[in-house]
């Protein structure tokens, strides 16, 4: 993990603006080619979002009338405007003119329509576009920003439909070792990871999981890291064998099993796990304070579960120091010193009262 490629997200447009600008169109466009982007629309966005009002003015001429289209049915999002359809449609007749065609945005805005006609009770209408789009922007813009949102999206979609079958399938079009963002690779594995679960296959949730938080890390996505490292844990905590193979080798050797085949039975070297549950409480906040702590409920239990209490020593000392009632319900059920049990007892009483 040590070469970790800095991410070009929108973002880093507008905080390098804020830091740097006003500056003219042509040093955006230096700015934006370094970034390896071809296009403004996700810069403009992202502008629109971060209330970036003088960047926006100034690359929004630079939108083709599709792009343009795609915005503005971003703004009335954004604003709160929930009957997208026809504005959609209206920006879907622009992508497909002929003077002003574009493939790509057609893909997104068929994807844009496929939400929206779930969020509406259209589950036919729905499965049909995000199955348009996701094959269009596969054919036009693989492994695309918008690309990746769409097969997310399906995968969502199959997920509420009470298909998770079918949204593991989704999940493996999402190869790890292609041209998908970290990002999306880490989504797509936590998602596979609960569903394998699930299915009662150990060995394949902590191989999945593993993946979102190795691709999560090099994604700069810590949070998500710390999800995905706690739910590795989870599924390896009572599977540490000092005889195994190191996981990432183990995910280097899966190869696709047939039906007939056993799964492999999970063992993980003590070391993987042990590396794993320090880089997630390293990345814990210094405080414990806050009503709603699931992050450190779940590495408290965790840390419980692999005899590591060592390392919530002072979180254990200092009760007042806890807002949230469930951790200290976790804390009290994880400690076996009377006195400090006992402290965690009027803790709770305390918080449960309040």
């Amino acid at each position: 993990m040590s070469d970790i490629e800095m991410p070009k997200a929108p973002g880093y447009f507008i905080s390098k603006w804020r830091e740097e600008g006003p500056v003219d169109l042509e040093t955006l466009t230096a700015w934006r080619d370094e970034m390896n982007w071809t296009t403004w629309l996700p810069l403009a966005e992202a502008a629109l979002y971060l209330d970036a009002a003088e960047l926006l003015a100034l690359i929004q001429p630079e939108l083709s009338p599709a792009q343009d289209a795609t915005l503005n049915l971003v703004r009335r999002r954004m604003l709160g405007d929930t009957r997208l359809e026809q504005a959609i449609n209206e920006a879907l007749e622009v992508s497909r003119a002929k003077e002003t065609r574009d493939l790509a945005l057609e893909g997104r805005l068929r994807m844009e329509r496929g939400l929206t006609r779930y969020e509406m009770g259209d589950n036919e209408g729905a499965a049909d576009d995000l199955t348009w789009a996701e094959t269009r922007l596969k054919s036009v813009a693989k492994a695309s920003r918008d690309h990746d949102l769409s097969l997310i999206n399906k995968a969502a979609f199959h997920m509420a439909a009470g298909e998770p079958l079918m949204a593991l399938t989704t999940y493996s079009e999402i190869p790890r070792n292609g041209s998908h963002a970290h990002e999306t690779v880490a989504i797509s594995r936590l998602g596979a990871s609960r569903i394998r679960a699930g299915l009662g296959h150990t060995f394949d949730a902590a191989r999945h999981a593993w993946n979102a938080h190795t691709h999560a890390i090099l994604a700069h996505q810590t949070n998500m890291a710390v999800e995905a490292g706690a739910l590795f844990l989870d599924f390896s905590s009572n599977c540490i064998d000092e005889d195994a193979e190191r996981m990432h080798v183990q995910v280097a050797e899966s190869k696709p099993r047939g039906v007939e085949d056993e799964e492999p039975v999970l063992k993980v070297h003590p070391d993987d796990a042990n590396g794993v549950f320090e880089w997630c409480c390293a990345q814990l906040p210094e405080s414990n304070a806050g009503d709603d702590r699931p992050d450190l409920r779940a590495m408290l239990t965790l840390a419980h579960r692999m005899g590591r209490m060592d390392q919530f020593e002072d979180l254990l000392n200092n009760p007042d120091s806890v807002e949230d009632p469930m951790l200290a319900a976790v804390a009290q059920a994880c400690l076996d010193d009377e006195q400090l049990n006992e402290a965690w007892g009027v803790r709770l009483a305390t918080l449960t009262m309040l």
